[in-house]
């Protein structure tokens, strides 16, 4: 390796930790910016809705219950799940809803506010910040109904429950990297937000959200090579109360996603003003 490969090395190596910093830094201070964004955001959500909060609930109840209705009337087989199917089914899907909108959540945040970055100089980590708040804050309400499931079919208290909002913030963590790196292109081509809703709908059915790994065969293989198997079935058994049996992968997911997330945020830092620019020119 020549000299001026090093020293250009070092260079952008200190060009990534100086916006990394910063990234932090503005996290930090703009998280009470972040609070009012997300709270405004939350009371214009239902403030005029007739249902309100019930529409968080709605997503993943209704695909639950698709699902239970297939089994019960035998219109499907599904392999034993080792729990009673209503608790499995809205495990799954409620992880899953939270996933996919984590997932969208940097790109709808940034999106909805494309008026005031035009206008207003101010931290753009803020809007990734409020994202979660509002993610958490509409995944707490789903938590609170999945634990009066699992108290109405038996399943009861044991401590791994307590684990779970643990899961759930890591589910939320590793949807919101994946989703700071769509997010730039995202804000110039609405072809993007279509094209994920569209990978994330067939991913689902690669992905154990509402029936059990096959014991063999090509479903087997794609669901064991998914990533997202491994946030599905260890959430779920921490909800339950069953063994993780992909504890392993679970870890190796987490681990490569928190240097991509810090990536993410440099990506996200760097090209978000470049965008916002040319879109106001």
């Amino acid at each position: 390796m020549s000299l001026e490969t090093r020293v250009y090395q070092k260079e952008n190596n200190a060009h990534f930790f100086k916006h990394l910093k910063a990234s932090l830094t503005d996290i930090y201070n703009s998280r009470f910016l972040a609070k009012q964004l997300a709270v405004r955001d939350i009371k214009s959500q239902y403030r005029q809705s007739y249902l309100g909060m019930l529409w968080v609930l709605i997503t993943p109840l209704t695909t639950g219950i698709v699902w239970i209705f297939l089994s019960i009337t035998g219109t499907i087989r599904l392999t034993d799940t080792g729990v009673p199917y209503p608790v499995y089914a809205f495990t799954g899907t409620l992880l899953w809803a939270i996933l996919k909108e984590s997932i969208n959540t940097p790109m709808s945040s940034t999106n909805s506010a494309r008026s005031i970055l035009t206008k207003i100089n101010f931290p753009k980590e803020a809007l990734v910040v409020s994202g979660v708040y509002k993610l958490l804050f509409n995944s707490s309400i789903k938590i609170m109904l999945l634990v009066v499931l699992i108290f109405a079919f038996g399943i009861g208290f044991h401590w791994s429950l307590l684990l779970f909002p643990v899961a759930v913030f890591i589910t939320v963590f590793i949807g919101i990297t994946i989703g700071l790196f769509i997010t730039p292109l995202g804000m110039l081509y609405s072809d993007v937000s279509r094209f994920i809703g569209f990978i994330l709908s067939f991913a689902m059915y690669i992905t154990p959200v509402v029936y059990a790994i096959p014991k063999s065969g090509l479903m087997k293989t794609l669901m064991e090579l998914n990533p997202f198997t491994s946030l599905i079935l260890t959430g779920r058994a921490v909800a339950v109360g069953t063994m993780p049996e992909y504890l392993g992968s679970y870890f190796i997911v987490l681990g490569c996603s928190i240097p991509l997330f810090f990536i993410g945020m440099v990506f996200y830092r760097i090209s978000i003003p470049v965008i916002v620019e040319r879109l106001s020119a």
